[in-house]
């Protein structure tokens, strides 16, 4: 099938255009809001380390809800799941709004945010992976995630650089387009339909709970594939010490602190365009692992840089290695994994990101704390470069892996 023949057949697939469509909006509600958080955080403590404490709490009740949100995503209807997260993200960003306009914001009030936040996403994040496959044919996926992923990381740049343009009126009106944004995903998500049918009813046991955990220690390419981004990430992601960076560094405002968040999504989505114009077919687990090794040399090129264009590069270079690490993965893991377990398996998946991401903040905030912000970047860049060497030698089958799609696997038993 062609290039503009497959284009063509995603568009035919309106459930998946409507999820596309929610998730874009979403998405850049959500990096607004980041943008507002850790801005309005560093305003209020000056502190690397309450920026980290942002990370940690978003990410505490995705591991504290693993296991549940996974059994939920399974037997529930998935487009009502991500519904309902959008409408508590709606509510949370209006609340914000009320207290940044009353001046009532605090370090407590942003912290008890960010612990919501992490709680609603722990379900919408293995609801939405589990949704994609089942809206489009096998054959589809892998283009469908890499256009998913242009859509997303075209919210990702518009966002943040929204975000600080917006910020110069105030907090409150920042929060309120977050709100605004949520609002517009939550209606596209809640007239998704696609034929589901609930499993057969029967009792909740700590064997179906724990069957997603099992499923990825079993399968040794998914195990690789997540928990290399796991640790690449985790080591070397700078986002938490943006502000520091932009006030203090590079000497920039909220508007240059929403252009650095948005560089790493410039270069994803000009990555993402490519791959869904020339999807990888061939020699998957190298390029996995050469990508994460680009990822990590950019991040030493930005911890090094003092000046704010070299910077934006440098960023842009990690979102570029990161989509392609990102691409690859998640088809695999999605197509190495039945439908009945997606929602388990995705699950542990999103903990797996929010480990690399919330956690990886809270990591870079406590390290800045104790040895400054570049010495942070710096040795997390160093950490990401030994992770690719390391996973070469850990997980030889998904060094080696060549075909994304395999014959006999879970996609084409589906």
């Amino acid at each position: 099938m062609s290039h503009r023949e497959d284009r063509a057949a995603l568009r035919a697939h309106r459930g998946f255009m409507r999820l596309w469509l929610a998730r874009l909006a979403a998405t850049a509600g959500s990096q607004m809001l980041m943008v507002a958080v850790g801005w309005q955080m560093y305003d209020l403590t000056h502190s690397a380390w309450d920026l980290g404490l942002v990370g940690l709490a978003q990410f505490g009740p995705a591991l504290a809800l693993v296991l549940v949100a996974g059994h939920v995503v399974d037997r529930h209807h998935r487009g009502r799941i991500v519904a309902l997260c959008l409408a508590v993200q709606v509510a949370v960003a209006l609340a914000l709004a009320l207290a940044s306009g009353s001046h009532a914001a605090s370090r407590g009030g942003l912290l008890a945010a960010a612990l919501l936040l992490g709680a609603v996403r722990a379900f919408q994040m293995p609801a939405q992976q589990a949704l994609t496959p089942l809206l489009v044919p096998a054959p589809l996926l892998p283009r469908a995630l890499a256009f998913s992923s242009a859509g997303m990381q075209g919210a990702i740049i518009a966002g943040p650089a929204l975000g600080g343009l917006i910020y110069a009126g105030g907090a409150a009106l920042t929060y309120g387009s977050c709100a605004t944004l949520f609002l517009l995903g939550c209606t596209l998500v809640a007239g998704l339909r696609y034929g589901h049918a609930p499993p057969p009813a029967a009792p909740v046991t700590l064997d179906t709970l724990l069957a997603g955990v099992r499923f990825v220690a079993a399968h040794k390419v998914v195990l690789g594939a997540i928990s290399l981004d796991l640790f690449a990430v985790l080591f070397g992601g700078a986002t938490a010490l943006l502000p520091i960076y932009a006030r203090d560094i590079l000497h920039t405002g909220p508007w240059g602190l929403g252009l650095l968040r948005s560089a790493p999504a410039v270069g994803a989505l000009s990555m993402s365009l490519l791959l869904a114009r020339w999807p990888v077919r061939r020699r998957t687990g190298p390029l996995l692992l050469g990508a994460i090794a680009v990822y990590g040399a950019a991040t030493l090129a930005f911890g090094l840089s003092r000046s704010f264009v070299p910077s934006l590069l440098a960023l842009a270079v990690t979102g570029a290695a990161d989509m392609v690490s990102v691409v690859i993965r998640q088809t695999l893991v999605q197509l190495e994994t039945p439908d009945a377990m997606r929602g388990r398996v995705s699950a542990v998946n999103a903990v797996f990101i929010g480990a690399s991401n919330q956690l990886g903040e809270f990591e870079s905030g406590a390290t800045a704390a104790a040895m400054g912000p570049v010495g942070s970047v710096v040795l997390g860049g160093l950490a990401t470069l030994a992770v690719a060497g390391l996973w070469l030698r850990l997980f030889p089958a998904l060094a080696r892996r060549d075909a994304l799609l395999r014959p006999g696997g879970a996609a084409a038993r589906a």
